[in-house]
């Protein structure tokens, strides 16, 4: 069996950059890229995805860290009036709105409308252009707040290997990584980074549990020093269903032992 990490990733992000770094630092270590739905965060992370790429809000039971604000645009035919301008200011104009997003519910459902003159949409620039419609263009929105990226995972999730992919994600050289690359690697020396995340802390939870080890297709699993809990309050894992919020935005993951796949 060989080590392995899960990433989940949502529409219109892309984890291709931070995928090479990995197989070139960790490469003893299996970097599984996994496509999923924009509301399949959370089933994925109770099964077998240790780390999901998502757009917030997530639930108030994970952890997040906000990487990047997405710009939010305007989706029209090439043919509008409002084509020619630099940016739209929905407010100003007497155009019908579709889907005032921020994320449709039905992206190709709301520019199919577009297409047929219906109207404008309201959608992430990321996402308007995995849609790849040549008939259509997109300006930026005035004054929209547009939407957050975050790295998502769960307390139970957090080991040594989910660390080291923060690591990635955020910058860290190898040599100013938090922990050694694996010893068969010439990536570079333990250094002495910086904590993972540093936004403010909305909860707190159990930290990791569990046992090393998961069988082939797993998750990685932490393994707290002496088999005992880490932390305080209540774990995330309560069995109550998932609370739409901002999520926990954190310190750094609890460390274990990396798991097996």
């Amino acid at each position: 069996m060989t080590a392995a990490l899960t990433i989940a990733f949502v529409p219109g992000v892309s984890p291709a950059k931070w995928a090479r770094v990995w197989r070139e630092r960790f490469p003893t270590i299996d970097l599984v890229l996994r496509p999923i739905g924009a509301g399949d965060v959370d089933d994925a992370l109770a099964g077998e995805v240790d780390m999901a790429f998502a757009r917030m809000p997530v639930s108030r039971q994970h952890n997040a860290i906000p990487l990047w604000t997405e710009t939010a645009v305007v989706a029209l035919p090439k043919d509008s009036p409002l084509a020619e301008l630099d940016e739209v200011d929905l407010g100003a104009t007497e155009v019908h709105v579709v889907d005032a997003g921020p994320v449709p519910a039905d992206i190709d459902g709301a520019l199919d409308l577009v297409e047929a003159n219906v109207g404008v949409a309201v959608l992430p620039q990321s996402l308007f252009r995995a849609a790849s419609r040549k008939d259509l263009v997109a300006r930026p929105l005035t004054d929209a707040p547009g939407t957050r990226i975050a790295l998502v995972w769960r307390d139970q999730d957090a080991t040594e290997v989910t660390e080291d992919f923060i690591g990635v994600v955020r910058g860290r050289t190898a040599n100013s990584s938090r922990r050694a690359p694996d010893a068969s690697t010439d990536a570079g020396a333990p250094g002495s980074g910086s904590a993972s995340a540093r936004s403010a802390k909305t909860g707190s939870g159990k930290g990791a549990g569990g046992n090393a080890g998961a069988g082939a297709g797993g998750k990685a699993k932490a393994k707290s020093p002496g088999g005992g809990k880490s932390g305080s309050g209540k774990g995330s894992n309560t069995g109550k269903g998932p609370v739409p919020g901002r999520g926990r935005m954190r310190g750094k993951p609890s460390r274990g032992s990396k798991g097996n796949r």
